[in-house]
């Protein structure tokens, strides 16, 4: 019969195992974030080796994250996103003999393909007894798939069979989901919230035709975020930051000019973004804001303020910073426009 994939033969497997009422050892070992109600990941294994449930999954420290109902996920600003899934220590050597010797007495993935898995895992292909010589001083490494990303056509990517890493040294590098300090920091940044960029205005709400309106952001609010991941059972570590750098203003309608004339408004020493207006300022030109050159009629434009941030990364056994793509987030806005009525004597 022709060759079955991992993904066909774990599939079956599922199945099978459905219809006689039992749960496929892989459901051990899930991978996650680290929630309030979890239990704590532990990088310990039992006396003879065993893996915990949690070992070698992905715990996440938000507590340096942003928070609130009108927080949310940044997204990058170049084609790159974090991935779907990843690659992390799944088994010892007898806890893969378990999964494995479960799926080749179900049957259902055909006598040449379990011959192929016994020849590798058995027989001597890759490992002899499943690298039971070696227990206690490494892991069968197996994919997982990214807390959130469940419905993502990327989860389906990781494909690679089950491999051997011992204790200590880095996964193989043509394997670029394998964790890493740098993998981390990559699902670390699909973790980051940042705060709404609704932005304060003067006129609030309403405004004229041909009146700079200001916009601006208080820096209190607009601090410096970050999220931490780990494998504790590696010891691998990876802490990403988003540090806010700069606002654009969309007007919601071609018939304005916006201050400056990019839209972008530059994040200020104290955090701050533009400046609040104050009377007196009625003839001044705001750093941050809009005029809009039309009324709204009976509606309204939706003005958009977007941040971007800048994001950086260090870990373990890295020295210094580095980057990551920058993240925008935004939000809408409602703007009344209304024509100025002059007064004919």
């Amino acid at each position: 019969m022709p060759a079955v994939t991992k993904r066909g033969a774990v599939v079956g497997l599922v199945v099978t195992l459905a219809m006689l009422g039992s749960s496929p050892p892989d459901d051990d070992f899930g991978g996650g974030s680290q929630k309030p109600s979890d239990p704590p990941a532990s990088g310990d294994a039992t006396q003879d080796g065993t893996l915990s449930a949690t070992a070698g999954t992905v715990v996440f420290d938000n507590s340096k994250n942003g928070s609130g109902g009108s927080s949310g996920p940044v997204t990058s600003s170049s084609t790159w996103t974090p991935p779907a899934c990843y690659y992390a220590p799944k088994y010892t050597p007898e806890q893969l003999q378990k999964y494995l010797e479960s799926i080749w007495e179900v049957g259902s993935t055909g006598s040449e393909w379990d011959l192929q898995q016994r020849n590798k895992y058995v027989n001597g292909g890759v490992a002899k007894d499943f690298n039971k010589a070696k227990t206690g001083k490494g892991y069968w490494w197996d994919s997982y798939v990214t807390p959130g990303r469940e419905g993502d056509p990327g989860a389906l990517d990781c494909t690679e069979d089950i491999f051997w890493v011992d204790t200590g040294e880095d996964p193989p590098a043509d394997i670029p989901e394998a964790i890493t300090p740098e993998v981390l920091a990559q699902l670390a940044y699909a973790e980051i919230r940042v705060p709404s960029t609704k932005v304060e205005l003067a006129p609030e709400g309403t405004t004229k035709v041909n009146l700079p309106t200001w916009a601006w952001l208080d820096g209190a609010k607009f601090k410096p975020v970050s999220v931490t991941a780990s494998v504790p059972l590696l010891g691998v570590t990876a802490t990403t930051t988003a540090e806010p750098v700069s606002l654009k203003i969309d007007p919601g309608t071609d018939d304005a000019v916006t201050y400056p004339a990019s839209g972008v408004c530059r994040i200020n020493a104290d955090g701050s973004i533009g400046a609040s207006y104050a009377k007196g300022k009625a003839e001044e030109t705001p750093p941050c804001g809009v005029k809009y050159l039309r009324s709204s009629g009976d509606g309204s434009y939706r003005l958009r303020a977007t941040l971007t941030w800048k994001i950086h990364w260090t870990g373990t056994g890295v020295t210094g910073q580095r980057d990551l793509p920058d993240g925008t987030f935004g939000a809408d806005q409602n703007v009344v426009v209304q024509e100025i009525q002059a007064v004919n004597r």
